[in-house]
């Protein structure tokens, strides 16, 4: 019996090493001779940038698909493109008119949400001063407001000392945060009315400000907004939400400006509802939106495991970028995802070459190029929604986002990669990148921006989020933006293809080790 386990412990052992050995073999067709031929067609001109659902990203995708078919792995259902359900929805024409004059969209108001109104519908409007419904304020409470719209100020009231009344400190209520108005739209909606105005917190100049600055998004991106088709059946969640200047309250209450800064003004000296003399004018509005559907789809190669197929390993970076800009310069997006989606190209290459050669993993691998992460993420999140694969039998989302380049922090020093959410729902999975790195990489990995602090909230702004929100456990790699993140000059020749190769190898380390390890990653951590 001890000749028998020293026999297996030896056999393991060896065994050990010779899954390493083959690690070794694989990673090394990660070359970036083999980037860069790829990344060349995926950046060049010709596709225009891949914008969602452009003709363009539909060849990129096309492109992808056959390198997927070519080194073995398989389409998902009979087809390696999954459909993703979206519409591009486009505002035509937003105004308000009133007492004969016309009220622009992005020039005298703005909107926190829009909703489609038939063109000149005539409303009656309800003054309730801060639209709040605690305490003191009683402001919809036996308010007669069916089919009328309401006009109510911004935020909430202050006293003298600058202090919230409904606080007492200068911490607002849920009625004073940024996102207060979806309360005071609760209250609205409940009311029976068909509209919320708000009159700005900010003064004239800071709102005019604003509004430019809306202004400048809209020629730049456009008016244009991809939702989800089946998000788009429910028409009773839509209400829409103004926001107005102070000058143009005054005009629509019969006032001016300063009488209606000194009604405000009283409301936080009286800390309750009071009645108002102002006298609204009806209003006559406008909204009217246009939809059409997006063609645009994530692109699926799969691996079949052996023993352990049915858990699924997914590998994924976005092959969609932001297309031509307002001037007509074309972004290619080399390093926005352009780097990534050929990273997860060279990694199925090596996993289908293994596999060819009878070295197929035990676990299952999804290679997934995602649509639409620029508009939202929407790709993975369709995924998330409408997984190929259970999301419980998934056990981990490694995800490419930017790989090739320095950020200003890390010019001159040895090759790194920021590396975020590696242990936030797995310590194993954080484990693992840490030993294959010491092993095989040798990679400056910075958590930095891993931090649940920091400001950039990077964590929530690529698509492993729409993983690790339903409890899978994920990493993302990112090299960090420069002067070239979201520019023209996002090209082909800025990408050191040494770099991405040594995170390409890297993931393909950590998939090997995930894929034939003997128990499942656990989900043992809950970071924030």
């Amino acid at each position: 019996m001890k000749k028998f386990s020293l026999f297996l412990l030896v056999f393991c052992a060896g065994f050990g090493l010779f899954a390493q050995d083959l690690a070794v073999q694989y990673a090394a067709t990660i070359k970036a001779k083999d980037l860069e031929k790829h990344l060349t067609f995926i950046a060049s001109d010709s596709l225009k940038g891949r914008n969602t659902g452009s003709k363009e990203q539909w060849v990129a995708a096309q492109y992808i698909a056959n390198h997927f078919k070519s080194v073995g792995l398989a389409p998902v259902n009979g087809s390696y493109f999954q459909k993703v359900d979206l519409v591009n929805r486009a505002w035509t024409k937003v105004e308000l008119q009133s007492k004969g004059k016309t009220f622009a969209y992005l020039k005298d108001f703005m909107a926190n949400a829009l909703a489609p109104v038939a063109a000149n519908s005539k409303f009656k409007v309800n003054f309730i001063g801060f639209g709040i419904q605690k305490e003191g304020f009683q402001d919809f409470k036996g308010l007669k407001a069916k089919g009328n719209l309401l006009l109510a100020f911004e935020g909430e009231a202050k006293d003298a000392n600058g202090n919230y009344v409904l606080s007492g400190t200068k911490d607002p209520s849920a009625f004073g945060k940024g996102d207060g108005w979806k309360e005071k739209m609760k209250y609205a909606k409940e009311a029976g009315a068909k509209g919320l105005i708000l009159i700005t917190d900010r003064d004239e100049v800071a709102f005019g400000n604003f509004v430019r600055q809306r202004q400048v998004m809209a020629q730049r991106f456009g008016n244009e907004r991809m939702v989800f088709t089946e998000d788009t059946k429910d028409a009773s969640a839509e209400f829409p939400v103004l926001v107005i200047s102070t000058d143009m309250a005054a005009q629509l209450l019969g006032t001016d400006a300063k009488t209606l800064l000194a009604f405000k003004a009283q409301l936080g000296t009286e800390k309750k509802s009071i009645a108002s003399k102002f006298n609204p004018s009806s209003i006559e509005v406008t909204i009217e939106r246009s939809e059409k559907p997006v063609d645009t789809y994530n692109v699926v190669g799969f691996l079949e495991g052996t023993d352990k197929k049915d858990e699924v390993i997914v590998v994924t970076a976005h092959y969609d970028h932001i297309g031509i800009s307002f001037d007509g310069q074309i972004n290619n997006g080399a390093n926005d995802d352009g780097s990534g989606t050929v990273t997860v190209m060279e990694l199925a290459e090596a996993f289908g070459k293994a596999a060819a050669e009878g070295k197929k993993p035990r676990r299952s691998i999804l290679f997934m190029t995602v649509t639409g992460e620029e508009k939202g993420l929407l790709g993975s999140e369709y995924y998330s929604r409408h997984p190929l694969f259970p999301l419980a039998n998934t056990v981990c989302d490694l995800n490419i986002d930017m790989v090739g380049r320095d950020d200003d922090e890390h010019v001159g020093k040895p090759d790194f990669i920021y590396v975020i959410g590696s242990d936030k729902l797995s310590s194993h999975l954080h484990q693992i990148m840490e030993d294959q790195n010491k092993k095989h990489t040798g990679l400056d990995l910075d958590y930095r921006f891993n931090d649940p602090n920091d400001v950039n909230r990077f964590y929530y702004r690529s698509d492993h989020y729409n993983f690790a929100k339903h409890g899978v456990p994920v990493a993302f790699f990112f090299n960090g933006v420069h002067a070239d993140y979201h520019q023209p000059t996002d090209d082909v020749d800025k990408i050191e293809f040494e770099k991405a190769q040594k995170v390409g190898r890297l993931v393909f380390y950590m998939a090997w080790d995930i894929a034939n390890r003997e128990q499942r990653l656990p989900v043992d951590s809950n970071k924030p």
